[in-house]
């Protein structure tokens, strides 16, 4: 028999989790990116993960509240993870471009600056970015 309490590739536990703090760039390995630098982006959102996997068609899960350990900024804006199903009940990778969780995780880095939010955000207006933060503080804003 099979061992005790493997689960299936498709329950909720066995989706690999993926952390903000892998792709960013701002990160040094140590502090938990997980892909090259030049590869990743600057301060990802679990949401913004969240937006390119599914669009790619992932089953995908967010868990706003979740934090990664080796995160010490407690702020919304480092919250949350993505639950992201790679495999199938048979153990083929849900979709065949990204067999492994690197695969995923290279993606997302690569498709996240082309998000609307992101490109929208170059031309002055970063209304789009602050909206359902809730009370979060605009970045950025020095007083002179």
């Amino acid at each position: 028999a099979a061992a005790a309490g493997a689960a299936s590739p498709a329950d909720k536990e066995r989706f690999i989790c993926i952390y903000p703090a892998y792709l960013n760039n701002k990160k040094t390995i140590a502090e938990g990116r997980r892909i090259p630098i030049d590869k990743a982006v600057e301060n990802p959102t679990s949401t913004e993960i969240q937006d390119v996997c599914a669009a790619v068609g992932f089953n995908v899960l967010l868990e706003k509240n979740k934090m990664y350990p080796r995160e010490w900024n407690r702020d919304m804006q480092y919250r949350g993870r993505v639950r992201i199903q790679l495999k199938q009940d048979d153990g083929n990778p849900c979709l065949p471009q990204f067999p492994t969780r690197k695969s995923v995780m290279l993606y997302a880095a690569e498709t996240i600056p082309k998000l609307k939010t992101r490109t929208q955000k170059m031309g002055g207006s970063d209304q789009s970015l602050q909206q359902g933060e809730g009370g979060k503080k605009g970045k950025g804003k020095k007083k002179k």
